[in-house]
């Protein structure tokens, strides 16, 4: 199907594929069963200049916007979504800089960001705050010009790899959804440590760590926007970065697809390939259907999003919601139509099966983004002032 893309967006989806094909896929098992971060394949994309693509050239980026970005991240997930989650998290530990920073903090940051120097991280989840933000524990308390931050955040994507971190804190609980800051934190900073990489279900080419604060310092001049910010911050973050995270769930389910597809041409059962049988067709053109539904989505939402409309949260939270949930269906129904095949760890289906549960649970659950799509509709709905009864 015809997406009406520029030369320049042509472009970057091939070079994406392009490193899919040739640089990833022949490393995503051995990546997926030694839980190895991807070093040499984040030098690999650092040199293709993707990691700047949403990025203004101010800053060493391409100047694109969450559509380009998308295009590769889709492609980079058709191969792995360990990896394809390794470059994304790093746009999401970047978008509060580029959203919020100073002129200071962004010039200070992005360019190594962009160059793909420096991998970012996003510091929001604890154990006790995951859907609920509000319930972060985490503490800075102003001291002179410094704040001094104590606490843990959980399962943050990149975390021990990455140099550069978006750290949501308390800096007045009295003050509610007003009481909150985000901070730029460095690796290396006295007091900031890591606990243990975590053993996950899926996702295992991606590092997943604890972030530990004990007496931290970081100076004022590294907040991100202002004092009192951080929720807001991180909404406005995540209406840029879910359209990514959609993107992941088109990319696994389209390579699920077509290695669904390509079994069930070469698989002979009763004297004919296994397409030929209706029940088989009927997956596939279920998985297709689903999947160019998703492409669709995310496509048209990230353009509408790099529009920059007054209302964001409800296209963001559809364009993550229903890829996720595709790429759940998708990768399943693959592992089907390759039957006891399917299950074994010699096809890469049941790798995506493993590791699409968590486009389902990451940057916000599918029970959250539907709530967000609801109470938008509530208020869109209350400003009508046509019945519909």
């Amino acid at each position: 199907m015809h997406y009406f893309l520029t030369e320049e967006q042509q472009m970057i989806q091939d070079l994406a594929a392009q490193i899919a094909r040739e640089k990833i896929r022949p490393q995503r098992a051995q990546l997926d069963e030694g839980e190895e971060f991807p070093w040499e394949l984040v030098k690999v994309l650092a040199q293709s200049d993707l990691y700047g693509l949403y990025i203004p050239e101010a800053y060493g980026g391409m100047g694109g916007g969450i559509f380009e970005n998308c295009l590769a991240v889709e492609k980079l997930a058709e191969a792995c979504i360990g990896v394809a989650t390794t470059f994304a998290a790093s746009g999401l530990g970047a978008y509060p800089i580029l959203l919020y920073g100073s002129e200071e903090l962004k010039r200070r940051y992005l360019p190594d960001i962009a160059g793909g120097q420096r991998l970012a991280a996003f510091g929001v989840t604890e154990s006790g705050a995951g859907s609920d933000v509000s319930g972060i524990q985490t503490t800075a308390v102003k001291d002179g010009d410094d704040y001094i931050l104590n606490g843990t955040k959980q399962w943050i994507t990149n975390g021990g790899d990455a140099e550069i971190y978006s750290v949501l804190a308390i800096t007045d609980r009295s003050k509610g959804p007003r009481g909150a800051t985000f901070f730029v934190l460095e690796k290396g900073d006295p007091g900031f440590t890591f606990g243990k990489k975590e053993k996950k279900l899926g996702l295992r080419a991606s590092s997943t760590r604890e972030l530990v604060f004990q007496d931290c310092r970081v100076s004022r001049d590294r907040i991100i926007g202002r004092e009192g910010m951080g929720f807001i911050v991180a909404m406005k973050t995540f209406d840029k970065s879910r359209p990514g995270i959609g993107a992941l769930g088109v990319g696994l389910a389209q390579g699920a697809l077509d290695l669904a597809v390509e079994y069930a041409r070469k698989r002979i059962q009763f004297g004919k390939p296994i397409i030929s049988f209706q029940a088989i067709q009927h997956k596939l053109a279920n998985m297709a259907t689903q999947t160019e539904a998703a492409r669709a989505l995310v496509y048209a939402g990230a353009r509408f999003l790099d529009s920059e409309p007054a209302d964001m949260s409800k296209v963001a939270a559809m364009c993550k919601l229903f890829p996720g949930d595709v790429a759940m269906y998708v990768a399943t129904e693959a592992v089907q139509v390759l039957g006891g095949y399917g299950y074994m760890q010699d096809y890469p289906v049941e790798k995506m099966m493993r590791d699409a549960k968590i486009l389902q649970i990451y940057e916000g659950t599918n029970e959250i983004q539907r709530n967000i799509i609801g109470q938008e509709l509530n208020k869109e709905y209350g400003r009508l002032k046509e019945s519909f009864f």
